[in-house]
């Protein structure tokens, strides 16, 4: 399981960016199929496990965003371009010696392929908060998984799904704090502060791409390890 490995601290940039090609590759053979657009039409059970539990309950959690968390979840419910697999987190990728392999999808809908880029960078920038050694591997793991992807997007405008991902990317971060499936392994009061400080600021100031969300994430990382600072770890 990738999901073991990372907080072990093997951290391999190579099997982010295998994940990150993976996923562009779904997406792009997907995309335009009207079969199975039919066949995964499956928007309920996409809301009640995604859209309620993460967008729409943490919208209810903080009020002074819910204006902006909500306008994410309607964009994200109404978008159908590709085969979405819903659950791109490490605990269900395998890294195999022929390559990442997905594991369950019960999730799966034909929907917004930025979703999937989003939910799984948003794993890797959480990790980055408790496996402080390992911090750079997985900064460089998020972009090497982002830039990998998108060489693969041609079903729609570049800037247009980089854009949809890198403002749903601050959601999900704070999805996972304050939403109805938090990550187990925040434990630590400092973290989750500073999930919500920096995922706040980008929901109000929206980054173009989710490299631009990597970098400002790394940022705020930076500033809160100073000397003196609110330190997260």
């Amino acid at each position: 399981m990738w999901k073991g490995r990372l907080l072990d601290g093997e951290v391999r940039v190579a099997t982010a960016a295998a994940v990150g090609e993976l996923l562009g590759t779904l997406h792009a053979a997907s995309a335009g199929d009207a079969a199975l657009a039919e066949e995964f039409a499956t928007d309920d059970n996409f809301h009640a496990l995604r859209i309620e539990p993460y967008l729409s309950a943490t919208a209810a959690a903080h009020p002074g965003l819910s204006d902006i968390l909500q306008g994410l979840a309607d964009r994200t419910a109404s978008t159908h371009l590709a085969l979405v697999h819903g659950d791109v987190s490490p605990k269900n990728i395998l890294a195999g010696p022929s390559g990442p392999v997905l594991l369950d999808a019960e999730c799966a809908w034909y929907g917004d392929p930025a979703f999937d880029l989003a939910f799984c960078v948003n794993h890797l920038l959480l990790k980055s908060l408790v496996v402080s050694g390992c911090r750079a591997g997985l900064l460089r793991s998020a972009r090497a998984l982002a830039e990998e992807y998108a060489r693969c997007v041609d079903w729609e405008p570049r800037p247009a799904l980089e854009e949809r991902a890198a403002t749903l990317l601050p959601a999900l971060l704070l999805a996972r704090v304050d939403g109805k499936s938090p990550v187990e392994y925040l434990t630590d009061d400092r973290h989750r502060l500073f999930v919500r400080t920096a995922a706040t600021a980008l929901l109000r100031a929206p980054a173009a791409t989710v490299p631009d969300v990597v970098d400002a994430w790394e940022t705020a990382l930076t500033a809160a390890t100073e000397p003196g600072s609110a330190r997260p770890h």
